[in-house]
């Protein structure tokens, strides 16, 4: 199969990234390893599985956008004719066969510049957190405005654009997408697995940090694309009016309607999830004050 690759990228993923390494190798040899400064030996792993890596400069921030980019400026300059290029998270395994039908969908549609399909988690009942991020997963197949980490793209329109913006410390593939979009491809969402995730979220300080990030990433995201994306802009008031303590007497009306959708564990954490995405929605515009602002922002990290 070479006409497609692979961009493992990973950070600390321990015998997570050993599961996702096997899982591609059993698709197609084609692959490198991008590692942003692990310190678990993940480097050795994946030499040891016969990787190519890549390791990134420790003077620049860390980014997965960086490392994605990274990963197929390897590729390319290994194969110019590259057609594919499918990314995964480390922390992520492939499903069997969802290689092999997101090509498929590609190949069949000429305007289609990226597919996606469901990620699940390992161990949902592990925690309630682990759960939540299940729930987050859940959606069937149609165009999308984005796709999540574990995607395969058509190189030529990735590179058209200029790839990842890698100073974007979340929320860089619905940017990507975003730009895509606007040149005139598509984005599908295929109604299939493609990956298991695990999240090993067991802390409610996890759950709270990687809401933070989310509220970071809005934020972040309406400055740059608020214009073009009206649904972004309604999100990123409703935390605020949400978040705001005389909106806190009306949070029942709130866990009542989301818990008629998807149960009172969704409802919860939905409502309270408002205070973590203000304060990352707070902690971009606090950043976007500082002189020195286009510097990539602090990674908020959960694991």
């Amino acid at each position: 199969m070479n006409e497609v690759a692979f961009v493992i990228i990973g950070r600390n993923e321990g015998p997570r990234l050993s599961l996702a390494i096997d899982s591609v190798l059993r698709q197609t040899p084609r692959a490198v390893y991008v590692d942003s400064g692990s310190s678990d030996g993940s480097v050795a792993l994946a030499e040891r599985r016969g990787l190519p890596v890549v390791e990134l400069d420790p003077r620049f921030p860390f980014t997965p956008a960086r490392a994605r980019n990274a990963g197929l400026a390897w590729l390319v300059r290994d194969d110019p004719g590259l057609a594919f290029v499918h990314f995964i998270d480390g922390d992520c395994e492939l499903v069997p066969g969802w290689l092999d039908h997101a090509l498929s969908a590609l190949r069949a549609d000429g305007e289609l510049a990226a597919a996606c399909g469901r990620r699940r988690e390992r161990d949902p009942h592990a925690s309630p957190y682990n759960r939540l991020r299940d729930f987050e997963w859940d959606s069937s197949g149609n165009a999308a405005r984005a796709c999540g980490g574990d995607m395969l793209f058509r190189v030529a329109p990735f590179r058209s654009v200029g790839g990842f913006r890698e100073d974007l410390i979340a929320g860089e593939e619905p940017d990507l997408c975003c730009r895509i979009r606007r040149c005139g491809w598509t984005i599908r969402q295929l109604d299939m697995d493609a990956t298991i995730h695990d999240a090993a979220m067991t802390r409610f300080s996890q759950w709270w940090q990687h809401n933070r990030r989310t509220g970071y990433a809005l934020a972040e995201g309406l400055a740059l694309r608020g214009t073009f994306d009206p649904a972004l802009r309604r999100r990123v008031m409703r935390n605020v009016i949400w978040a705001m303590p005389p909106m806190w007497l009306f949070w029942p009306v709130l866990w009542t309607r989301v818990c008629l959708r998807g149960g009172p564990l969704l409802a919860s954490f939905t409502t309270l999830g408002k205070l973590p995405h203000f304060q990352g929605q707070l902690d971009y515009w606090r950043r976007r004050r500082k002189p020195r602002f286009a510097e990539t922002g602090p990674l908020i990290e959960y694991k």
